[in-house]
């Protein structure tokens, strides 16, 4: 209830503000596991990306964010969870893991942290985990603009990824979220182009 009230509230605040365009929605699935991994650039990725999807997304925080009092009582209630960053948090990888498994869609910034220029850093190990240790579909999704007050922020949802070749291929999972990062640049590059 309170998602779907929040995603509402941000949706018409952002939207306009922000100028938001969606492209390529029609890739990402009506149902099943899907895991949307997105290039982070700003505090605001993750409500513009859950506002842009038709199914709820579910994050992953750092624990700090969810022991925050007031804060962190408002993130339980909309599908956020803590992982303890610098730690190979087993919690946390089971949640995920059981959120794919119960057919819902986890949203993963697989760089950690936000970019402070707005360039794709390297990907972290754990987006391949993911999507090597389920039967997610991978859409890689490209945040591409600058959250200023009316300037444009384009959110790219991408084709899925064929995991089937990446698994077959017995790659590693920092491989697996290196191919993930590429596809997320390719979309981010074509969007600069265009």
């Amino acid at each position: 209830m309170l998602y779907a009230f929040g995603r509402l509230l941000v949706k018409i605040i952002l939207t306009p503000l922000f100028r938001v365009k969606v492209i390529g929605l029609h890739n990402v699935p009506k149902s099943g596991p899907v895991i949307v991994c997105a290039n982070h650039i700003s505090n605001f990725d993750p409500p513009v990306v859950g506002m842009t999807m038709k199914r709820p997304v579910h994050y992953m925080a750092k624990s700090e964010l969810l022991e925050a009092p007031f804060l962190g009582a408002i993130l339980k209630r909309v599908n956020v969870f803590a992982v303890k960053r610098g730690l190979s948090d087993r919690n946390a990888l089971r949640t995920a893991l059981t959120i794919l498994k119960e057919n819902k869609v986890l949203g993963l910034f697989p760089e950690g942290t936000r970019s402070k220029n707005g360039e794709l850093g390297k990907a972290l190990a754990g987006a391949g985990f993911f999507a090597l240790k389920s039967d997610a579909v991978v859409i890689p999704c490209a945040i591409v603009g600058e959250y200023k007050p009316f300037k444009r922020v384009f959110v790219i949802y991408g084709e899925p990824l064929d995991m089937g070749t990446i698994r077959e291929e017995k790659l590693s999972a920092q491989e697996a979220a290196d191919a993930i990062m590429e596809e997320i640049r390719k979309l981010r590059d074509l969007q600069h182009s265009v």
